[in-house]
Formats: structure tokens, C-alpha cells, sequence
């Protein structure tokens, strides 16, 4: 599985637990649903602040959403 697709399905069980919408993400983010829609299914790269901010909300490290950890 590619490094994409695992952040996409990490973020969607994130947001899942915290029970917000998509909606929600991509305000956080600062974009659309429809682009945070296509982040969730691991189709668009993010920058390196994205991925940090949303490290930061889910409170868990930018290498467990690039599934180099199983460590939250």
C-alpha cells in the first residue's frame, strides 16, 4: 500500500474516533471537502504544514499518518 492510501485511511479513522466531518478537516485546513475527500483517499499529496497540523489535531506524530509507526 502505498504512502498515501495509508495516511488517507489513518485520517479517516482519526476523524472517525473524533466523530467530525470532512467538512470540518478541510476548514482546519484551510481547503475544500471535495480536496480533503481526495486526501482521505490517498489521490493528492499534502504539504508538509497540512501534515503537521493535522498531526497536531489528532494528537498523534506525522509517522504514524505516513504508517512508519503503529505508534500513535
Amino acid at each position: 500500500m502505498d504512502i498515501l492510501k495509508v495516511m488517507g485511511q489513518r485520517l479517516k479513522e482519526l476523524r472517525n474516533e473524533k466523530r467530525r466531518y470532512q467538512r470540518e478537516l478541510g476548514e482546519l485546513l484551510d481547503i475544500s471537502t471535495r480536496h480533503y475527500q481526495k486526501i482521505e483517499r490517498g489521490e493528492v499529496n499534502i504539504s508538509v504544514l497540512a501534515l503537521c497540523s493535522l498531526a497536531d489535531y489528532f494528537e498523534v506524530s506525522v509517522d504514524y499518518l505516513l504508517g512508519r509507526t503503529d505508534k500513535r
